[in-house]
């Protein structure tokens, strides 16, 4: 039986959440894509697969989930975009360096935007930026978006 845990994220005490379970099989699609994409054409499909997965989520998210693929692929056009997870990704030599979570998709009240430990956001105090609660992107929020992305590749 699938239950809210204690912290209210949806873990269950029978096993995997049906959005875990439901992120785990994107996980696995996902996988079994890119075995079966030539190398040339690999790129400029991940892309499509985003911007179509950016395109099906719900209005509110949609409008987050767009503007932050154009404030990554400008302010770090080395990253590539993919699917992780079954939502939208930015990676560097196949490795995933930030993503977005539609907060509806995950059933909770805000989208997140996180980074992975392939970002270069270490500093000199032990204490680093890993993601954040998105539920509007405003031009200073922007801003920080392109600031942390541009210091997360070098």
């Amino acid at each position: 039986m699938s239950t809210k845990g204690p912290d209210g994220t949806g873990s269950s005490t029978g096993g995997f959440s049906a959005e875990e379970r439901a992120a785990l099989e994107a996980r696995a699609a996902e996988l079994t894509k890119e075995r079966s994409r030539g190398r040339g054409n690999r790129a400029a499909a991940d892309e499509l697969d985003v911007l179509a997965k950016v395109r099906d989520m719900e209005p509110a998210d949609r409008a987050v989930a767009e503007r932050i693929h154009a404030i990554v692929t400008e302010s770090a056009p080395e990253l590539a975009p993919k699917l992780w997870y079954g939502q939208p990704a930015y990676a560097r030599r196949g490795k995933v360096v930030c993503f977005f979570r539609s907060g509806r998709a995950d059933q909770e009240r805000y989208s997140t935007f996180g980074f992975t430990p392939e970002a270069d956001l270490d500093d000199d105090i032990g204490l680093w930026p890993t993601s954040y609660a998105v539920t509007d992107l405003g031009e200073r929020a922007a801003r920080t978006i392109a600031t942390l992305v541009k210091k997360a590749v070098g």
